[in-house]
């Protein structure tokens, strides 16, 4: 689907219309602690400190995406999974902040009483 030398960085935007199409497997490699605090709905969480490209879900159909705080880590876990020999390279240019800063919304859970929220 992308070059296979170069990481696709893909925009909120896009990556926002493909979650919403179900075109796409978002993989959250931040910490467990910053994926509860606040994460993009449907992520799912596969930390980078723990990473390993063999144990990444079934994706069937859809093209994983990684998304990590600033697209730091996430291009990180792209370079990963080439190594391994897997065939993904598209991230969430930006990670969350970018996402956050174009208003897409986001879950957060409610410190004092651990009730989910969405925040648009």
């Amino acid at each position: 689907m992308f070059g296979a030398t170069m990481t696709k960085d893909l925009s909120p935007r896009e990556v926002k219309a493909a979650l919403d199409a179900h075109e796409i497997l978002l993989i959250d490699v931040r910490e467990p602690a910053e994926f509860a605090a606040e994460r993009i709905h449907g992520a799912l969480n596969f930390p980078l400190s723990t990473f390993d490209p063999a144990a990444l879900p079934k994706a069937d159909d859809k093209t994983i995406v990684f998304q990590c705080g600033s697209g730091k880590r996430s291009a990180t876990a792209v370079d990963q999974c080439r190594k391994a020999g897997h065939e993904i390279d598209a991230h969430l240019a930006g990670g969350i902040m970018a996402w956050k800063a174009h208003g897409m919304p986001t879950v957060t859970i409610d410190s004092d009483t651990g009730a989910v929220r969405d925040r648009s």
